[in-house]
């Protein structure tokens, strides 16, 4: 479309965007009447001629942008019936269309034209009379440029206007100018003759096509600028985005963040992982053997998976000691000492990663920042207390606890800052967490149980504070029939792992009822008040302040049970300055002082009100004998504390640089609130000693069971147990949390071996190959008997590297 001043023919351009409709433009000439300014397909020429001979001319307005006349009188809403007096500035039509203003030229062609080229309507007696013509020229068989030659402002089918100017369903235009589906406007002559949106009207030079010829579409002068369209993304390419989303979420950072961290903090044990154990070579010996044993009884012959080669002839010995049956699958990867060696350390290292994993997911859960439970994960792993466990992999293996309850927190939709919310709830959550459970408690029931029965208790506290907020709100709070079928086959299965790990140990308590603890033994491992800010030889902070603190305790490995003194100083400023409500921080306090004082078991009033009881009449409690392990918990409610008091302060500092103009010192800020987090990181070092396995003597990669290892004793027979995953042949030699007396028997008679009193004990037993290490028989009996000729016992005898087997 063109623009110039009235009568001159000089063109200018018209204004385009979204603010068109607002500006008024000036007339052009008007063109021959066989052309059209509107970008739509031109009348016929037929048509044209009866419009001209109509004799009348549009009106021009005062600058508005008025409906376009045909018969002398103004259009739209407001105009009057007479045939010369002008009506209103504006009508609908222009409103809606942007309709310009005609110019004086226009006036003494007898042809009206849109001088905006938007497709305002015309109107009046000439609409109708052009309208009937097209038809009948649509009806010709050879007036193809009658047959587009339809305007988009066409009157509809009965030839009366609408309203607003656009025509009815079977009409040509919506109500905003645009074709409708129906519309003549999609016939191949009018999308040909109709010249590009946003073109300019007729020919470049100024002349008027002539009737019936075609007019090339011009493209759109902003398509260039447009933004080329997104190419739709391969599989490989989407696969690449999800794989990349899902390296960049919180909980595989967390978890990668877990992982690296275990490994510094428990350095140097990936050093040399199939030569050394963390803090001794004893107990870590038993429990590689035990993950060794499981893995490959379960391969083998499952049935028998409680009847292990240790402590021949004994029945149910895999039950003597906590038994890391959680950890069977890592078992079945590599066979001999030195994978069994390696598997430890590798679990040990997961261990410490799913603890604090675990912990992590329950603060967050609970509501905590990141960084508040990031402080809460390191404390509950790396709190200086648990380097004196560094030997006991079941005590360390305690990530399920946290971890469980974080996902069943999540299922049933409650947390600590927001409390119970049901749009929250999925029992998919609910059947991971029990599952979780379960498998903690398949680890050991040193740790477990004390776990099983909190989930008892947290079971039958939430089950009668729904009903009493039930009874006091009078309405029915929604819990879902899902969710109680998830918690009761969840509960289901987590008690019947419980059953089935307990009915060996039971048996084992029928066969060996001396194995039963009695309070004089946890009177022994009970730890004092001041055990609670001692630390262990271990810790590399603590360790060598605390010497002489260590020194005054009866059994300082279970008894120094320091938590870290930035965690307290963090827990105790969480009881003032907290995300927490109050009665929650008073909650974990609570659970604080409880916690402690049973861990002090018969140190607090004699234990009459906390731990005697539990060891009198709570099902499996008297085979705890170790109280101060019940620190675990204290630990991970003074992190909770912890996590409060941190995520308090970043939520605090957030607010504080998003008030100042500009930031600074807003970074600093926030690096400031990593200092809880680094200080507790800190106080976790450790100095644990990684001393190295002792070698499997040659004589027993081969030896034929059952078989007798002597010297005999606790600590040697742990070797010989990681020695025996070479096969595992029957050996009578064992080490656990108790002696059966037939070991001890058998240590006693050997004792004079070789003599044929201890032959025949021997023999009687099964026993057919004794093994009788040189470099351990100094400062022994078989010192002396060990080179002694044994041909008149019936026994052979032969060297074999250090060592002497004799086959009876």
């Amino acid at each position: 479309m063109t623009t110039g001043q009235p009568g001159t023919g000089k063109a200018g351009p018209a204004p385009a965007g979204p603010d068109a409709e607002n500006r008024p433009t000036t007339a052009t000439p008007t063109r021959p009447a066989g052309t059209s300014d509107t970008g739509k397909a031109p009348v016929s020429a037929k048509a044209a001629t009866t419009a001209e001979s109509s004799g009348q001319h549009p009106r021009s307005t005062d600058g508005t942008r008025p409906g376009v006349a045909t018969n002398g009188r103004p259009t739209g809403a407001g105009a009057t019936t007479g045939d010369d007096e002008p009506g209103p500035a504006t009508d609908d039509a222009a409103k809606a269309n942007g309709t310009a203003k005609t110019s004086d030229a226009a006036k003494a062609s007898g042809t009206a034209r849109d001088a905006t080229g938007t497709g305002a309507p015309k109107r009046g007696w000439t609409n109708r009379l052009t309208s009937r013509l097209t038809k009948r020229g649509k009806a010709a068989e050879g007036d193809s440029a009658d047959a587009g030659a339809v305007k988009v402002g066409d009157p509809t089918k009965d030839g009366d206007p609408v309203k607003d100017g656009s025509p009815t369903k079977d009409g040509d235009t919506t109500k905003d100018g645009s074709p409708t589906k129906d519309s003549d406007t999609k016939d191949d002559a009018a999308k040909v003759d109709a010249p590009a949106k946003g073109g300019k009207a007729g020919r470049a030079n100024g002349q008027a096509p002539t009737d019936g010829e075609t007019k090339p579409a011009e493209p759109d002068r902003w398509e260039a600028f447009a933004s080329a369209p997104e190419p739709k993304p391969s599989i490989v390419s989407r696969a690449s985005r999800a794989v990349g989303r899902f390296l960049i979420h919180e909980w595989t950072l967390a978890a990668l963040g877990a992982l690296a961290l275990a490994v510094l903090m428990t350095w140097p044990t990936l050093r040399y992982p199939r030569y050394t154990l963390p803090q001794d070579y004893w107990d870590p010996s038993l429990q590689a053997w035990q993950m060794a044993w499981s893995g490959h009884i379960l391969l083998t012959d499952p049935a028998h998976l409680w009847q292990s080669n240790t402590f021949f002839p004994e029945l149910w010995s895999f039950a003597f000691s906590d038994t890391l049956l959680g950890y069977a699958p890592a078992g079945m990867l590599g066979s001999g000492p030195e994978d069994a060696i390696l598997r430890y350390n590798i679990m040990f290292v997961l261990a410490h990663a799913l603890a604090t994993f675990g912990a992590y997911a329950l603060a967050r859960q609970l509501g905590a920042g990141r960084i508040g439970a990031a402080v809460a994960g390191v404390t509950y792993t790396y709190a200086p207390w648990l380097l004196s466990q560094a030997g006991h992999l079941h005590v360390l293996s305690n990530g399920g606890i946290p971890l469980a309850l974080a996902m069943l927190a999540r299922g049933h939709g409650w947390s600590l800052r927001h409390g119970y919310r049901p749009e929250r709830r999925h029992d998919g959550w609910v059947y991971g967490g029990w599952l979780v459970a379960a498998w903690q408690l398949s680890l050991g029931f040193g740790i477990g149980l004390p776990f099983a029965y909190f989930l008892g208790g947290a079971v039958l506290v939430a089950v009668v504070l729904f009903f009493v907020r039930r009874l006091r709100t009078r309405r029915a709070v929604p819990f879902g029939r899902r969710l109680f079928v998830a918690n009761v086959l969840g509960g289901v299965l987590f008690a019947g792992v419980g059953l089935l790990m307990a009915f060996p140990f039971f048996r084992v308590t029928e066969l060996h009822p001396y194995a039963e603890r009695t309070i004089e033994d946890v009177s022994i491992f009970s730890p004092p008040a001041s055990g609670f800010v001692t630390a262990p030889a271990e810790s590399w902070i603590w360790g060598g302040l605390h010497e002489g603190a260590r020194a005054a305790l009866p059994w300082h490995p279970e008894m120094t049970l320091l938590p870290g003194y930035v965690l307290y100083a963090l827990a105790l400023g969480g009881l003032f300055f907290s995300a927490w409500r109050l009665r929650h921080r008073l909650l974990l306090l609570a659970g604080v002082l409880v916690t402690m004082a049973f861990a002090m078991g018969t140190r607090f009033f004699d234990g009459t009100f906390t731990y005697v009881p539990l060891f009198e009449h709570v099902p499996g409690w008297s085979a705890l004998r170790t109280p101060g392990r019940l620190m675990l918990w204290t630990t991970l409610l003074l992190g909770l504390l912890a996590a409060g008091a941190v995520t308090a302060l970043t939520d605090r500092v957030r607010e504080l640089t998003a008030q100042r103009i500009p930031s600074w010192p807003g970074p600093w800020l926030r690096m400031a609130t990593l200092l809880p987090l680094l200080l507790v990181t800190v106080e976790g070092l450790n100095s644990t000693p990684h001393p190295v396995v002792p070698t499997q003597p040659a004589a027993l990669r081969a030896a034929e069971g059952p078989l007798l290892v002597l010297p005999s004793s606790q600590n040697l027979d742990q070797h010989v147990m990681l020695w025996s995953t070479s096969g595992f042949p029957d050996v009578v030699n064992g080490g656990s949390g108790f002696t059966p007396r037939q070991l001890d028997d058998v240590r006693r008679v050997s004792q004079s071996f070789p003599s044929q009193t201890s032959v025949d004990y021997l023999r009687t037993l099964g026993v057919r190959t004794v093994v009788l290490l040189r470099d351990q028989v100094p400062g022994t009996p078989w010192e002396i008997t060990i080179d002694q000729p044994v041909e008149s016992l019936g026994i052979t005898r032969q060297e074999v590297g250090n060592a002497v087997v004799y086959r009876l």
